[in-house]
């Protein structure tokens, strides 16, 4: 479990404790619904982190179905292979699985990294390699 998990469920775990310590001192109908409270905060939490890693699935796959399209426009001619962080596996949760992995086939030992907000709104951030910079075949304008 990562640090930031950990962190999570420690926030959940005192708002539903701090409810549960401020329900015992209520009388009547309030604890009734203090409880109510309690018991709904605690199924929405659990809502949140069994649905999260499909909200980021959803997410992700829209997001590379926005990025084929300006591939395709800017690099016409070219194949190219498209990788994502699989967020799910131990090893990988501290990397941001938003950003979108593309290798060319031209170019195979560089990674050129994708940001997309919207389908206006691509932009390559960063690239990974032992190649110099000059050597760069497919570096967009806009990062250098």
């Amino acid at each position: 479990m990562q640090s930031k998990e950990i962190i999570e469920l420690r926030i959940v775990g005192v708002v539903i404790v701090s409810t549960i310590i401020i329900v015992i001192f209520l009388k009547g109908r309030w604890r009734k619904t203090g409880w109510l409270l309690a018991l709904v905060l605690f199924v929405a939490y659990c809502i949140f982190f069994v649905a999260r890693p499909f909200w980021i699935d959803a997410q992700i796959d829209k997001k590379v179905n926005l990025l084929r399209p300006y591939l395709e426009e800017h690099y016409p001619n070219e194949e190219w292979t498209i990788s994502t962080v699989p967020h799910r596996k131990d090893g990988f949760k501290h990397l941001n699985p938003y950003y979108i992995g593309v290798v060319f086939r031209n170019e195979p030992e560089v990674t050129y990294h994708y940001w997309v907000e919207s389908k206006d709104n691509i932009s390559q951030k960063s690239y990974s390699t032992n190649k110099e910079l000059e050597e760069l075949k497919h570096l967009e304008k806009r990062m250098k």
